[in-house]
């Protein structure tokens, strides 16, 4: 499947619009990229909320078990599961209005795209957030 990217000054604007990220699958073990990429999203000022149905702690947030229990808006989903997941947490981001979705690298769905487009979202697939942040908008001091 062929995976359009929207162009670098697009993904420049959604991450400067962003301020709170929710982050579906992300880990409690901080050697997973689930982990490491919410803890560098955290240290560059955004508010990362996890999502995770064991209602763990993550980054010094109690996760919520689906994006329908957040209890505050979010600008971006950002999805660290496996692509047969990745429709119903599309549905679930469009459900609550977030403007953007992101899957993470190696992780695309064609329903995802359609989804997406119905709802009016700008989504990003199989391409690492943490990296792209510091492709972009990064100052070289930090990074994933």
């Amino acid at each position: 499947m062929s995976v359009a990217t929207p162009p670098p000054e697009e993904l420049s604007a959604l991450l400067r619009r962003s301020q709170r990220i929710a982050v579906v699958g992300a880990s409690t073990s901080p050697a997973k990229p689930s982990h490491r990429i919410p803890a560098y999203l955290q240290r560059q000022g955004y508010d990362v909320l996890p999502v995770r149905p064991d209602g763990a702690e993550v980054l010094g947030r109690a996760a919520v078990a689906t994006l329908a229990d957040l209890s505050e808006p979010v600008d971006l989903v950002n999805v660290f599961r496996p692509a047969d997941e990745t429709p119903e947490i599309a549905r679930q981001a469009a459900a609550i209005g977030a403007p953007a979705l992101w899957l993470q690298q190696g992780i695309a769905h064609p329903e995802v795209a359609r989804i997406g487009a119905d709802a009016a979202m700008t989504v990003v697939m199989d391409a690492c957030l943490g990296v792209v942040h510091a492709r972009l908008l990064g100052d070289g001091s930090d990074g994933p």
